[in-house]
């Protein structure tokens, strides 16, 4: 199991397209892949679960991945966090 604290620096935050990619981006790894944020920790392979946490630009969150793959999920889910487009 990795944990990391990350800043969305996506100007739109996980907002519908951006969210949509993360959940595609998510369901290229096998492990199992959490976002935590104020408490509510949902499942990051569900564009539902991500919408409802509402992340906006420049808000931290917690990732949380468990699984054979987990330390390349956490780099690129990381990397797409982060990147400001």
């Amino acid at each position: 199991m990795v944990e990391k604290q990350v800043v969305v620096k996506r100007k739109t935050g996980l907002q519908a397209r951006p969210a949509a990619l993360f959940v595609q981006e998510a369901n290229k790894f096998q492990s199992d892949i959490f976002i935590e944020k104020d408490d509510k920790k949902i499942n990051a392979k569900s564009i539902m679960g991500i919408m409802s946490l509402a992340v906006s630009a420049n808000t931290e969150i917690k990732l949380m991945i468990d699984g054979t793959d987990e330390e390349a999920a956490m780099d690129s889910l990381v990397s797409f966090i982060e990147s400001e487009e």
